[in-house]
């Protein structure tokens, strides 16, 4: 018995370093004058089995006509992948049409799988694991990087973050696979139809959160079609008569709270169907800009920079904000230029009455829109610099407060002119006349620069890249060098930042002050139909590829969305509150109308939350199943818990008897109940199951808390729940005294009511 497992291990070792058909999936491009020394440690590293400390993953240098470049292409063998889908916590369909975390001792009861077949997991998903099995290299006992003295190393530092922060490696992107790109660009935008987009094949090549994008990209242009269609007879019918506007906003105020509700069941039935709504959150690591001096993680206990927390709050606080603030002022002070401009425009036009001077009557807003789209790029640089200069250990704390920053510069930036006439000017008609501007002019400059431009260029570029190669093939023809080196210069995709941005200020636009400009809501749909094209043609001629990143819903957008909802109660509860039909009901007493105004925006909030409230976030045969699977997890684990306490298995070999070779679980599980002191026994272990002896004793320290799992599981999704439920009551509480404030102040002064 111990014979044949000795023989399973060597070929399961061979098959996991030879590949007779070496697929490239991901590329590395290291820098010019790279030292042989280093490159010979790296790739050392990445070929290296997993017991060693490496990523026991394919790697070939790419030989081109000027010989070998620093460029090598990555890939991995069939066994490999599947090891590393079970690492990463992939969930896939089982054949029962039921979603499970894949498992390699479990895999022949998954749909469609097949030792011979190689399509079980997508493009994406084989890029996702390399990429993180190369980010989870770490240092063993290396002090440096060898060649470079000054690029430190500690034990357990991710050398990929440290290769790239040394600027030693330049760039790790994934390679796009030519035919099925050529496939799925005929299905999304080939041709012009009336349909919906392919949300399973932009998954399956780009991974869940770009594919999520786009699904809410496209559920959010039908969402504005009920808003265009009532909104084109009151555009039509009652130009100038605002007191049937009171209608529109009230179906708006509806709208607007059940579109996002609804959003967050569509939602879970995609990620469900995805599999990522069921895959559990990784221990996060340091990003790799964060610095600070060698210290012990309290978690991992893991040697790794800290950099105190008072130190990055005074950053914060005393730079940050102050700067923040600065720009917000700038903002007012551009915004007072701009009214300026307007009554300039407007005397000009009083005294020639000309088609020219009611041209100029436009000039102002357009100048100031094409301000706010310089500012807020400009303002974004700065942001981001900030953000990084603040030093947040982690991807998620950079991420929030780059996202606060951006959201409420570009919030005041794009808003707060809009604000000012109407409740400040009371100017219903250049209300109307610069929110037109405003939305159409930004919609243009966004398609423009976001994809037209890049899309020139980057033709420009392939089109010279031809010609130096003297290549007249077609793109299947393409070799892999001459495939390498043009997507090596194309654009990196940053991700979905911008393209939420610019909804969430288009649904500002719509929600805020559309009762005023109805056809607010007709432009947004005739935009983001383009949109969803230009984006589809940026993501597959453009950009490179970008990694898949699993994901189970929009994030922060979802708050960010649902914040913007309850400003526009207020915002539309006032312009009704100012309409000559509201105020024609209260002649007598100004402060009724304040006090009435104030009790319906009280309201609308109440039944909005409510409606969140009732409406619940996930469908209810998807709520059923995933109790389903929480059950049956509760219940295996007992069994197994059980099971192992019968057992007198005292050596690998008896485990191997019992048919439980392949599970990782199980043989930590048995290691564990030596009392994980026989090193022996554990160098033995961690040959089989692909893991080093400190990966071995970290996972197995996990077990001792396995019958506390439960008790530890319950306070971790309390602990969540009560956070989100903090942040929302905060949301709450200030769009509350946002509105008691601003309904108040504003009618008062409007009508000069006294106390």
């Amino acid at each position: 018995m111990a014979e044949k497992t000795k023989e399973v291990v060597e070929s399961w070792s061979f098959l996991d370093t030879v590949e007779s058909n070496f697929t490239p999936l991901v590329v590395i491009e290291l820098a010019k004058g790279t030292k042989e020394e280093t490159i010979e440690w790296f790739t050392k590293r990445i070929v290296d089995k997993k017991a060693n400390g490496g990523a026991q993953l394919l790697v070939k240098p790419l030989v081109t006509e000027n010989g070998v470049e620093n460029i090598y292409l990555v890939g991995a063998s069939h066994l490999r992948l599947l090891l590393g889908a079970e690492t990463v916590g992939l969930v896939k369909e089982c054949s029962d049409k039921s979603m499970r975390t894949f498992t390699y001792s479990s895999r022949k009861t998954f749909k469609d799988f097949a030792d011979d077949n190689h399509n079980f997991l997508t493009m994406a998903e084989c890029q996702y694991i390399i990429k993180h099995e190369l980010e989870n290299l770490r240092a063993k006992n290396e002090k440096m990087i060898p060649g470079y003295p000054q690029a430190k190393l500690y034990p357990g530092k991710s050398i990929v973050r440290r290769l790239l922060t040394s600027g030693i490696l330049v760039q790790i992107f994934p390679l796009h696979d030519r035919e099925e790109l050529k496939k799925l660009r005929h299905r999304w935008y080939g041709r012009v139809k009336v349909g919906y987009q392919p949300l399973d094949d932009i998954r399956c090549y780009f991974g869940e959160t770009i594919a999520l994008y786009f699904g809410f990209l496209e559920y959010f242009t039908f969402a504005l079609i009920p808003m265009a269609v009532i909104g084109i007879p009151y555009y039509v019918f009652a130009w100038e008569d605002y007191d049937k506007y009171v209608m529109f906003a009230t179906f708006n105020l509806l709208w607007s709270t059940v579109i996002l509700e609804v959003w967050k069941r569509i939602c879970a039935i995609l990620t469900y169907r995805w599999g990522t709504l069921l895959m559990k959150r990784q221990f996060e690591e340091p990003r790799p800009g964060f610095h600070g001096v060698l210290g012990i993680n309290p978690v991992t206990g893991r040697e790794e920079p800290v950099y105190s927390s008072v130190k990055r709050q005074l950053r914060i606080y005393l730079v940050s904000l102050p700067f923040v603030c600065l720009c917000l002022y700038f903002s007012l002070y551009v915004m007072m230029i701009y009214f300026d401009l307007e009554q300039w425009a407007l005397d000009y036009h009083k005294e020639n009455e000309s088609n020219f001077s009611s041209l100029m009557l436009y000039v102002p807003s357009i100048i100031y829109a094409v301000v706010i789209e310089i500012m807020n790029r400009i303002y974004r640089y700065a942001a981001e610099f900030l953000t990084s200069w603040e030093n947040h250990r982690l991807e998620s704390s950079y991420q929030n407060h780059l996202i606060l920053k951006v959201l409420v510069f570009n919030f005041l930036n794009c808003f707060a002119s809009l604000f000012y006439i109407a409740f400040v000017l009371f100017d219903m008609k250049l209300l109307r006349q610069s929110l037109a501007t405003l939305l159409i002019t930004s919609q243009i400059l966004n398609q423009f620069a976001e994809s037209l431009l890049p899309y020139w260029l980057q033709k420009r570029y392939n089109r010279r890249m031809k010609k130096r190669m003297c290549s007249q093939k077609t793109d299947r023809d393409l070799s892999i060098a001459e495939q390498v080196n043009m997507e090596k210069e194309m654009g990196t995709y940053l991700g979905t930042f911008d393209d939420y941005l610019e909804l969430f200020l288009q649904f500002g636009y719509v929600s805020l002050f559309s009762c005023v400009y109805p056809l607010a809501a007709v432009f947004a749909v005739l935009n983001n139909i383009t949109e969803i094209y230009s984006d589809a043609l940026k993501m597959c001629r453009v950009y490179k590829r970008p990694f898949a990143e699993p994901t189970a819903n929009i994030g922060v957008w979802q708050l960010a969305f649902e914040t913007m909802s309850v400003i526009s109660v207020v915002t539309n509860c006032i312009l009704i509150g100012m309409s000559p039909q509201v105020d024609a009901l209260f002649p007598d007493s100004k402060m009724d109308l304040v006090l009435t105004v104030a009790l319906v925006e009280h309201l609308l909030l109440a039944i909005k939350f409510i409606m969140a409230f009732v409406i619940p976030d996930k469908p209810r045969d998807i709520q059923v199943k995933l109790a389903k699977l929480e059950f049956e997890s509760l219940e295996a684990l007992k069994q197994q818990s059980q099971w192992w306490r019968s057992q007198e298995t005292t050596n690998c070999t008896g485990l191997a008897s019992v048919g439980y070779r392949d599970s990782t679980e199980l043989v930590l599980q048995w290691w564990h109940s030596l009392g994980a002191s026989d090193c022996t026994v554990l160098d033995g272990i961690s040959k089989l199951i692909y893991l080093s002896e400190s990966e071995l004793r970290i996972k197995t320290q996990a077990l001792s808390c396995r019958d506390w799992f439960p008790c530890l599981f319950s306070f971790q999704i309390f602990s969540h729940c009560r956070a989100w439920f903090y942040m929302s009551m905060f949301f709450v509480c200030s769009a509350c005294t946002y509105a008691n404030s601003s309904i108040l102040f504003i009618m008062c002064v409007k009508w000069k009511v006294t106390f």
